[in-house]
């Protein structure tokens, strides 16, 4: 359900209706794409187990199975992570 660690892709649980969600997605697009990450967005509400964990701490911000924040983006820590990311091989 979660993206694997290794991948460059960010996991936000989410729900349809909040504007917290729908915040936060915004404020990392501009981010991601400068680190070239995706964004995959999960509603916890289509996911019981994920609703029954995350419940009302949606939306978190996620890679594999580490929280990067929630409720809104602390950009500062996302870029700290992504600047430490290990490069990609372009062999």
């Amino acid at each position: 359900m979660i993206a694997v660690a290794g991948a460059r892709r960010f996991t936000v649980l989410s729900r349809e209706w909040c504007h917290l969600c729908h915040d936060l997605v915004a404020a990392l697009e501009p981010v991601a794409a400068e680190y070239g990450w995706e964004i995959e967005v999960v509603d916890v509400d289509l996911h019981p187990e994920l609703e029954a964990r995350w419940d009302e701490l949606v939306p978190v911000l996620m890679h594999g199975d580490r929280e990067l924040c929630h409720y809104h983006l602390d950009e500062a820590a996302v870029r700290a992570y992504c600047s430490g990311f290990p490069l990609e091989s372009r062999a």
